[in-house]
């Protein structure tokens, strides 16, 4: 099979969360580009015009990730439109930081909502018809928090890395039914509300400990999702990839 055959997914439906803005949007640009009709899924309502933007096809759902009645309205919307979902990128996500011994209830409980929680629900939901169809690809958007402490990311830290078993979990159970579950862990991305969030001094500090000497950019990580959503990938399960600019290796 030649490269741009690996590669093309014209004719798959692909939802991706967190997708109006920053490396959800990224995702759902090159999804498109290489012919996936794209759900795009996220809380504000600037996802309709993200949605119109990348041509007619693509479809907006403005919603709650945390919601379970309506990810099952969407999800079975999606079914009845379409007939199928081949992909699923569970990219929505929030941090709370802070010290852990000042760390709120709410905000704890807030990130495992939405880190953690709704990746389970939005997977469970497609998960079973995908086994149907023997065929899917699961991508989840973890962090290299992860995989190792970070300063005042104690909430974000651990959904993450049981955003991880979870992954694991699927690989094993439904790798057998032609579906593959894989993560992505990558260091600071430059987004914009990254840009904001880690400017000054703050980002040299953090810019200096990276190997590369750099934060990664949205586009690097979506590249990343179309490897592991293509033909290409379809030995990869269960696996993380880390996109950390060797940050982790250090």
């Amino acid at each position: 099979m030649k490269f741009e055959e690996n590669y093309d997914l014209t004719g798959q439906v692909a939802i991706v969360t967190g997708a109006a803005n920053g490396i959800g949007h990224a995702i759902a640009v090159v999804l498109a580009e290489r012919g996936a009709t794209l759900a795009m899924v996220d809380r504000s309502e600037t996802v309709a015009e993200a949605a119109r933007a990348l041509g007619e096809r693509h479809l907006a759902f403005q919603m709650d990730v945390t919601d379970e009645a309506a990810i099952e309205t969407m999800v079975e919307d999606l079914m009845q439109r379409q007939g199928r979902i081949d992909i699923l990128v569970n990219n929505a996500g929030i941090g709370r930081t802070g010290p852990s011994e000042a760390l709120s209830t709410k905000d704890w409980h807030e990130q495992l909502a939405i880190n953690l929680t709704a990746p389970f629900l939005l997977t469970r939901a497609v998960g079973g018809r995908m086994k149907a169809r023997r065929y899917g690809r699961i991508v989840s958007m973890a962090s290299q928090a992860a995989l190792v402490g970070l300063d005042g990311h104690v909430g974000y830290s651990a959904t993450k890395a049981g955003l991880l078993g979870m992954t694991r979990v699927w690989a094993l159970e439904w790798g057998p039914h032609g579906i593959t579950a894989n993560a992505i862990s990558p260091t600071v991305i430059e987004t914009q509300l990254a840009k904001v969030h880690w400017a000054g001094e703050i980002g040299e500090n953090f810019r200096r400990k990276i190997p590369v000497g750099r934060f990664g950019q949205p586009e690097e990580v979506a590249y990343a999702v179309l490897h592991l959503v293509s033909k290409s990938a379809g030995i990869i399960n269960g696996e993380n990839m880390v996109i950390d600019g060797g940050y982790t290796a250090t």
